[in-house]
């Protein structure tokens, strides 16, 4: 499959990733490369209809910044316009961000965020310069299946070197399926030629090469969702069994925001949030994060 990142920008990026993660280790820090959001999948060459799914990027957001509140330095390759850490404290775009602003008079005039309008934003962005200060978070942006892979397997490279203290949060819906650039057609499909039929290929899947060559040492968490409860554990230890990596994070879709099972070659554990802790705001990526913190470092102590 060939990669919409070309060899310069996925060098270049790679690059970016090492200097950033040899700053992270010196300052003693871990560092996890969490994937957010979806991707978006081109029916046509010079395209004007994609294949997308439902990912808001919320869970990889909301995961990131627990990750660097618990003292990781964390490399978020994220979907564009998806959900980003800190500001998914800001009211979405449209009339409720506007009515959040108000004008100032001048001269000049000016904007103004209204306290009452945003009781969560002044935390959220308190503690979003406090890790961008301290270097603690990269951003890096994608839109299409192909730059994703190609960003993914450049950052991978980048943190190998840092061996077991380095952890994979792959929590991007990535697609199944694509259309290869030989088969798409070049211009926008005609619906005048009746109704659509297309073939979509497998996307290969990344999560073979990463544990077994980009970056071996690391310790490496994907996610699973399914919407049959009765095929999820099974589907995740098959995952572990292929592709040997440590953890598969498995929930359902409908309660996704709710409850998660973790699972490891030798273990299952559920996490949910209680009435309770839903109703004074806790996010299931709390427990998350929590959990798989223990989990990275008992992984380290037995690579000493």
């Amino acid at each position: 499959m060939a990669a919409a990142a070309g060899g310069g920008d996925e060098a270049a990026a790679e690059a970016r990733v090492r200097a950033w993660a040899a700053g992270q280790a010196a300052r003693g820090r871990r560092v996890a490369l969490v994937t957010s959001g979806g991707t978006q999948v081109p029916l046509e060459a010079r395209a004007v209809r994609f294949l997308e799914n439902f990912s808001s990027g919320r869970r990889g957001a909301a995961s990131a910044e627990r990750l660097v509140a618990a003292g990781y330095g964390v490399c978020f390759l994220h979907r564009a316009r998806s959900a980003f850490p800190w500001a998914r404290a800001l009211p979405p775009p449209g009339p409720a961000l506007l009515d959040a602003l108000r004008l100032t008079p001048g001269p000049p005039p000016g904007v103004a965020a209204d306290p009452a309008a945003l009781p969560t934003f002044l935390p959220a962005l308190r503690d979003y310069r406090r890790a961008t200060e301290a270097g603690a978070l990269l951003a890096i942006e994608f839109t299409g299946l192909a730059e994703y892979l190609a960003l993914l397997r450049a950052a991978a490279r980048a943190l190998a070197p840092f061996g077991s203290s380095v952890m994979f949060y792959l929590a991007a819906a990535v697609s199944d399926f694509y259309i290869p650039a030989s088969e798409m057609p070049e211009h926008k499909i005609q619906s005048s030629e009746g109704p659509l039929q297309i073939t979509m290929k497998m996307v290969p899947k990344m999560l073979s090469p990463l544990v077994k060559e980009w970056a071996p040492e690391a310790f490496v968490i994907s996610f699973k969702l399914e919407t049959d409860p009765l095929i999820l554990i099974d589907k995740s230890r098959q995952a572990l069994e292929k592709y040997r990596h440590q953890v598969v994070v498995a929930n359902i879709l409908e309660s996704r925001r709710t409850s998660v099972i973790i699972v490891t070659k030798d273990s299952q554990t559920p996490l949910s949030l209680s009435d309770e802790e839903i109703a004074q705001g806790m996010e299931i990526e709390e427990k998350i994060v929590s959990y798989l913190q223990g989990q990275h470092t008992a992984f380290i102590e037995k690579k000493v």
